[in-house]
């Protein structure tokens, strides 16, 4: 890929690798010399013991002061200054044990750091070891490997099974096993069809396929994260220059404290003592700890934070702006309606637009295309397709001319098509209107739906802390607003420019710290005005992500809230282990000052400190909740089925409001005919779906979501609309075979089949929302 040392496999810098090398074997020098030292006194030979001791406490001297010149070099204060002073006192006072005991104290505390660091940057270093240096491209019937960067855009390449994908693109093969855990976090393989999106750093898990290339390398997705991942170091945070703050006063107290100690009591000892248990890892080492193990824990589910400074900064946020459209929406339009003249049927309508929209590469055609797919409707082949940008398609399918877009100017709108209009305008939908040859025949109604885990993410973003919600967007009002009621958003800006959206962040920043979340191009500048912009990284622009401190890799809004949690809690947990440490040391450093602890003593006291401290501090590699319940397998498999019979079930609610339509403007047989089918379809398809999710589904959820009470409200909702339809079919029974409705009937019909089109949607959206987002 051409980025910056792309062309050669990484390998740990000196920087990276060395220190780690380094203090390892300090620790083995000083353990061994504290040991040999114990040894030796042990057999009475304290000459021996004290010449241990002391080589363990001038070996740390060196680095010692390597640490406090570097410190000094890059601006800070340089506190491991007490750790030579503590040193040089005890070989001045010859307290070797309490030398060899700081030492020891030291090379453990720089020993624990380095193990953390490497945990934290594993992650982020195995993308940058994944990343793919070149490509087997199709030629002819033959296979060329070729550098990276040569591949072009509409090159068919070749990937064999275990290989990663080199470039973004589209599937050539009938159908393909992907491993997508490096970049989205998640464990389970995902199955592709032909012509759908590949991107780039995927693993082949199936056999050899074939990826139509649509980027270069430099332009796709795994190119950026690793970019971003080369930037994703453990910078200094800014808890961590407020330790190097504290220091600014720890230092010159401490100093003033050991010099009293010495002036008061006469003794030098008492003046080493203060500074032996002054000695500053917890205050150096604990804060750096909890924050890359917190980059850590946010790039195993699947976020790129650009360093330690961007994790601090989004524990302390309290103001979250949202993008709408592929933020809390999906970004994907899909058919949610369908209008079709008297005398033709719903699917009809939709086989005939997905026929003509074959030849588009529209983004609402697309979604119609699908829909027939998803419905088994078989396609025609049109004819002489022109299509018209703003306007619309035509062509010639079955013989006949067909034309979907926009509704023909001067067209007459009868009443089902007003009705339509009316639909769309109350959901935010758009409408693809069919005429067939001149003739309105019918209306596809499309809207970008909510994010099912949408409504979860926004609650455990207000429980982590997130005060303020806002919702910014270039869309209509209307479609905007009802996104905005059903999530709960405090604000709502509608109609919104690139330049309107970064205004609005910056007026948001005075008053809070502010995070910016959004997807295309139009919000990288809001991204870049923001305290910390997040990216939805999968299916956003590569200037989203360029601008952005924050990368979502995978295609869940919930990895939002995962990433603020982690980051509230390293936060939480750097403060209080530095905090600790520091109350500890102050504690014993006056207790030392009146001599009631020895130098050695103090040594070991502060070495228990040190490691309480950073333990502690390691604590922010795991704990606290960031994912939802553990799902079994049996469990998962279940929400996977449901989850799919929810989209085939979209046919049903149609019906049922398509019948209920029917009534109120005509009662006679040819209405009761449409409920007769709705009866049908109840039977035969709706009421065993809702038994299977009471008995299979329900029961599997209640052992990981705290027992049946956590699904009492769904399975009241599966009675209801059990109560319903028997109503529905007693309301038939009544009829008779003459299909004439009794005095009183028709209202009561009219409201049954209302009133269940309205649970249904309901309860559908309280599943997908509760249950179905806990799986990907």
């Amino acid at each position: 890929m051409n980025v910056p040392g792309a062309d050669r496999r990484p390998v740990p810098s000196v920087q990276e690798a060395g220190p780690g090398r380094l203090n390892a074997l300090l620790l083995i020098a000083v353990t061994g010399l504290l040991v040999a030292g114990g040894i030796a006194w042990a057999v009475g030979a304290s000459r021996v013991a004290d010449l241990c001791w002391g080589a363990g406490t001038v070996a740390a001297v060196v680095p010692a002061v390597v640490w406090v010149l570097s410190a000094l070099r890059h601006g800070r204060s340089g506190v491991d200054l007490i750790a030579v002073l503590a040193l040089a006192g005890t070989l001045v006072v010859h307290e070797y044990l309490a030398g060899a005991l700081i030492a020891l104290m030291l090379a453990t505390g720089r020993s624990l750091e380095s193990a953390a660091a490497r945990r934290a940057t594993r992650d982020l270093r195995a993308l940058l070891e994944h990343a793919p240096r070149s490509a087997r491209r199709r030629v002819g019937e033959g296979v060329q490997v070729v550098p990276l960067g040569d591949v072009a855009v509409g090159d068919v390449l070749v990937v064999a099974p275990g290989e990663v994908v080199p470039v973004d693109g589209e599937l050539a093969s009938i159908s393909a096993t992907l491993d997508e855990s490096v970049l989205t976090g998640e464990s389970r393989h995902a199955e592709r069809l032909r012509g759908d999106p590949v991107r780039s750093g995927v693993v082949n898990a199936g056999g050899a396929l074939e990826v139509r290339a649509t980027a270069t390398a430099e332009k796709s997705t795994y190119a950026e994260i690793v970019r971003l991942a080369r930037d994703a170091r453990a910078e200094s945070a800014p808890v961590v220059r407020l330790a190097d703050r504290y220091a600014a006063w720890f230092l010159p107290l401490t100093t003033s404290m050991a010099g009293l100690a010495w002036w008061i009591g006469g003794s030098a000892q008492r003046a080493v003592a203060v500074l032996v248990v002054a000695t500053p890892c917890p205050l150096l080492l604990a804060a750096p700890v909890a924050i890359v193990s917190g980059l850590s824990r946010a790039a195993r589910r699947g976020v790129v934070i650009r360093g330690g400074g961007t994790l601090e900064t989004l524990g302390r946020a309290r103001t979250l702006v949202l993008d709408k459209t592929g933020t809390l929406t999906t970004g994907r339009p899909r058919v949610v309606d369908i209008a079709a003249a008297p005398g033709r049927q719903p699917s009809e309508v939709l086989r005939l637009a997905a026929s003509l929209d074959q030849m588009s590469a529209h983004v609402l055609a697309r979604a119609i295309v699908v829909e027939a797919d998803r419905r088994g409707l078989e396609l025609s082949l049109p004819e002489q397709a022109t299509e018209e940008p703003g306007r619309g398609i035509d062509g010639t399918a079955d013989g006949r001319r067909i034309t979907l877009g926009r509704r023909p100017a001067g067209a007459d709108r009868p009443g089902w098509a007003r009705t339509a209009d009316n639909r769309a305008t109350l959901d935010g939908a758009a409408v693809a209107w069919l005429t067939v040859d001149g003739a309105l025949a019918g209306g596809v109604l499309l809207r970008d739906p909510m994010r099912r885990d949408a409504a979860r993410t926004v609650r455990r973003l207000r429980a982590a802390g997130i005060e303020r919600l806002l919702m910014l967007t270039g869309d209509r009002a209307e479609a905007a607003r009802e996104v905005a009621q059903v999530l709960g958003v405090d604000d709502v800006r509608t109609e919104q420019t690139p330049a309107d959206k970064a205004a609005v962040v910056r007026a948001e920043r005075a008053g809070a710290v502010t995070v910016m979340v959004g997807d295309g191009v139009n919000d990288a500048p809001a991204l870049a005005a923001a305290d910390v912009g997040v990216a939805m990284g999968q299916h956003g622009s590569s200037a989203s992500s360029e601008v952005s401190d924050v990368v979502l890799t995978t295609d869940r809004l919930d990895r939002l809230a995962d990433a603020v949690v982690i980051a509230v809690r390293a936060r939480r947990i750097a403060v209080q282990s530095a905090s600790a440490g520091m109350a500890m040391s102050l504690a014993a450093m006056v207790v030392a000052a009146f001599g009631l602890l020895a130098p050695a003593a103090g040594a070991l006291l502060q070495e228990g400190i040190d490691v309480l401290v950073i333990l502690n501090a390691l604590r922010a590699l795991g704990g606290g909740r960031v994912a939802g319940p553990v799902l079994e397998p049996g469990a998962e498999h279940l929400i996977e089925r449901f989850a799919a019979e929810h989209d085939d079930l979209r046919e049903v609610l149609e019906l049922i409001r398509n019948a209920a339509d029917l009534l109120s403007d005509d009662a006679g047989p040819k209405a009761l005919a449409v409920v007769r089918e709705v009866e049908r379809a109840l039977t035969e398809r709706l009421l065993p779906h809702e038994d299977a999710e009471e008995h299979q589904l329900y029961p599997a959820l209640a052992v990981v979501l705290g027992g049946p009470e956590a699904t009492a409200t769904m399975s009241r909702a599966h009675a209801e609309i059990e109560r319903l339809a028997r109503r529905i079919r007693t309301h038939l029974l009544i009829a008779g075979p003459d299909a004439v409705l009794q005095t009183g009937q028709l209202a009561d019909l009219r409201a049954c089949l209302y009133g269940l089109y309205t649970v249904l949607r309901l309860h559908f959206v309280q599943e997908e929302e509760s249950y179905f987002s806990l799986t990907s």
